[in-house]
């Protein structure tokens, strides 16, 4: 029978197709009262984030064992207290007699104990190595960070884009539901085949697989999205279109990598570690030197005795003060062969510290150059689509109006609209990638920071 659905001009059909591309800005528009920015959502995962959080509880730890190992040069007070009673009998000489003697005694004494290093080389060492273990935990919580920045913006824009390829299987789905109604119409009226019904139906059905698709991959960046921040149904903000991503600075892939290798939070790590193995090597030599300790006791009694010397009853009473005080040098002579085993062992861990000080310069260095030249691709690919995403709105009106007056069939406005879709969607995706290759690109240099999140915020609707 007749189709009766409304006659739509082929002006307002491509007007249509291109309002549905950005059905997610639109929605996006009108919930702006709760989506979030990157801004926001780095804050959630600041404070939710385990990974991080666990980093920082390292940082505190390292701080309060740096505390402890400078307790090792302040003196160290201790008291001791003793009371006890004494009970004794037996026989004592009183003139020419042998009698029985009879004694209860009560003491209490107190000693209070001091002592303070003078020179232990060992312990001054320990000491610096707890300070550069403090340093450490600061670059791994740096680091920590700079990962927490890039998995939020990497899930964050992962949203975005799978918004986009909804909204594009929207609007496919709704352009080849209007070239499946012109192809019965024309078919109706004679004035096309069956093959072009079928070539459009055919587009429909996978048109609609690829939107359940998108409404699925939407759903699974969701969830992700929501894990990362420790919020439930977050909404991020969308890109301002057009997109102006500053260019990098420094220009020069050299200037990125030689301050890869000064910044880098696992290039610090590395030369921190090797600082820390030679200090172990200073340690071990340190067993070969003398330690010098002040010490000093000062202790107090008082001792109350009561007895018989046969029947005659006695008691006393007494009190004592001693004061000691001294400096004690301790001279190691031999201890085995341990010392010097010792040492050659921490020479050879200060050779593999170094090693790997080498390895991480290098891989900084080739990631820092891989990802300048990403970000320097990622641009050219941005404008390259956005220019075929014009030429592909212009090959689609042709084809639209080809297809109107009898030049061109069904399938090649379909052709044409894919093409268009398709672009339209690689072209989202290129400013995404583009967007987070720079943040990658700084975090490989060591400089990625929450200013980096302010200016991604920027470029962000408001």
């Amino acid at each position: 029978m007749p189709s009766t659905r409304p006659r739509v001009p082929r002006s307002a059909r491509a007007r249509h197709a291109g309002r549905l591309l950005w059905l997610g800005f639109a929605l996006a528009c009108a919930t702006g009262a709760r989506a979030q920015s990157l801004q926001d959502l780095y804050g959630a995962a600041h404070d939710y984030d385990a990974t991080y959080l666990a980093t920082r509880a390292g940082l505190d730890a390292a701080q309060f064992r740096l505390a402890q190992a400078r307790g090792l040069q302040r003196p160290s007070v201790g008291l001791a207290v003793t009371t006890g009673r004494s009970v004794s009998s037996g026989p004592t000489s009183l003139g020419a007699q042998v009698v029985t003697q009879t004694t209860n005694a009560n003491a209490t004494n107190a000693t209070l104990n001091g002592a303070q290093n003078l020179y232990n080389r060992a312990n001054d060492v320990t000491i610096t190595q707890a300070e550069r273990a403090v340093q450490i935990a600061r670059t791994d919580l740096e680091a920590a960070e700079q990962d927490l920045i890039l998995r939020v913006s990497q899930a964050y824009f992962d949203v975005l884009a799978a918004q986009d390829n909804l909204g594009t299987a929207h609007a496919s789905l709704a352009a080849i539901s209007e070239q499946v109604a012109s192809a019965k119409r024309n078919f109706e009226v004679g004035t096309a085949t069956i093959t072009d019904t079928r070539e459009a139906q055919a587009r429909y059905d996978l048109a609609r697989f690829t939107q359940i698709q998108a409404e699925n991959d939407l759903a699974t960046k969701r969830i992700l999205l929501d894990q990362t921040v420790g919020r439930i149904h977050a909404t991020p903000r969308p890109l301002a279109v057009p997109v102006s991503v500053p260019p990098l600075a420094p220009p020069d892939v050299d200037d990125w990598v030689a301050r890869a290798d000064a910044e880098h939070p696992s290039v610090r790590k590395a030369r921190l570690a090797l600082e820390i193995a030679r200090l172990d090597t200073d340690k071990a030599k340190a067993g070969h030197l003398p330690t010098v300790t002040l010490n000093g006791s000062y202790a107090r009694g008082h001792t109350t005795a009561d007895g018989n010397v046969g029947s005659l009853p006695y008691s006393y009473g007494s009190n004592n003060t001693t004061a000691q005080f001294g400096v004690t040098l301790n001279v190691p002579l031999y201890e085995g062969q341990q010392v010097q085993n010792r040492v050659r062992e921490t020479l050879v861990l200060e050779e593999q510290t170094r090693d790997n000080l080498e390895f991480a310069r290098r891989g900084v260095a080739q990631a820092t150059r891989t990802l300048f030249y990403n970000v320097g691709s990622g641009a050219a690919q941005v404008n390259a689509l956005e220019a075929a995403e014009s030429s592909s709105q212009l090959a689609l009106e042709a084809t639209q109006l080809g297809f109107k007056v009898g030049v061109r069939v069904n399938i090649d406005v379909l052709n044409a609209q894919a093409q268009l879709y398709t672009t339209q969607a690689q072209l989202a995706k290129a400013r995404y990638d583009l967007i987070m290759a720079g943040l990658k690109l700084r975090q490989a240099s060591g400089r990625l920071t929450g200013d980096d999140v302010n200016a991604v915020n920027a470029l962000l609707i408001r």
